[in-house]
């Protein structure tokens, strides 16, 4: 009795080990889990200011306009012409970039955006030559070939291909750098008045220099556009040709007297005079020119 006992305890010994290394393994795993979330961390979202540096990236490097900028090469027998001292006209467009190079001869007679083993593949669009005439410092001219060039970025060197008149593809690398825009096309604010009447000093050139007109004149502004009082010296003037408007004599009294349009001051403005004083009219052209300056309020 005493040994069933004694196996009896023994059993109930073993089965509460085994129960407690069976439970043991359970109370770890929430811990495992937790510490598995927290080291898994969700992806971060792009943010506003992500898209904003993306944005960026792709706005045009120049505004539209037309610039002067340095070609450069990676070669001495492929470069821009001397008598253009290394530049090229670049024009923007919408966003996109060509620059229009004269190069040193005739020699190169197709370029391609890319490199060799592309220009060689059948449908390569290939750029076509223009003939160009330049200029040299010692006042001799020339005809060159020219090139239109698409340019992916400034300040970057990008692969353009040529093949000249032996046949064979080159590869080389080129970029444009030092973009400024043109005088002609960097906007300076035109000289405008209100509306109201002005003395204006006007000048007179061309012809043969027996005529003159009144200086100061009257000018008038209304709704912004310009209107100038033109006295000529002599009375044989029977009318005027301004931007191909024709403009008829007011007055010959004391002079012949018009009344012109004045599209901008400070800036030569190209008209012609008809006279009679000879035995056949004859129309002679002048230029006039406004000083925006001297322009004062006729009281």
């Amino acid at each position: 009795m005493k040994k069933t006992i004694a196996l009896a305890l023994a059993a109930l010994m073993l089965l509460a080990l085994l129960t407690a290394c069976a439970v043991k393994p359970a109370e770890t795993e929430p811990a495992e889990l937790e510490q598995a979330v927290q080291t898994e961390q969700p992806a971060e979202p792009e943010t506003d200011e992500t898209a904003e540096d993306a944005d960026a990236s792709a706005e045009p490097a120049l505004p539209d306009g037309v610039y002067t900028a340095d070609f450069n090469t990676d070669s001495s027998m492929f470069h821009a012409n001397e008598a253009c001292d290394g530049k090229g006209t670049l024009t923007v467009e919408n966003g996109e970039m060509t620059i229009h190079v004269s190069l040193a001869g005739t020699s190169i007679l197709n370029l391609f955006p890319g490199v060799k083993e592309d220009a060689e593949k059948e449908g390569a669009e290939l750029l076509q030559p223009t003939t160009d005439t330049v200029t040299y410092s010692d006042g001799l001219s020339d005809e060159v070939f020219g090139f239109d060039i698409p340019v992916p970025t400034l300040d970057e060197e990008f692969d353009l291909a040529l093949i000249g008149k032996k046949g064979t593809w080159y590869d080389h690398k080129v970029s444009v750098t030092n973009a400024v825009l043109k005088e002609d096309d960097a906007a300076a604010p035109a000289e405008t008045l209100a509306d109201g009447t002005y003395t204006i000093a006007v000048t007179l050139e061309g012809g043969s220099g027996k005529a003159n007109i009144q200086s100061p004149c009257t000018l008038t502004v209304a709704d912004g556009k310009m209107t100038a009082t033109i006295v000529w010296s002599s009375s044989h003037y029977d009318y005027m040709l301004v931007d191909g408007e024709r403009c008829d004599v007011l007055s010959t009294e004391n002079g012949s007297t018009f009344e012109i349009p004045v599209a901008a001051l400070d800036t030569p403005l190209a008209v012609v005079g008809d006279t009679t004083a000879m035995s056949t009219p004859h129309e002679i052209d002048y230029t006039l020119t406004f000083d925006a300056s001297s322009a004062e309020v006729n009281r």
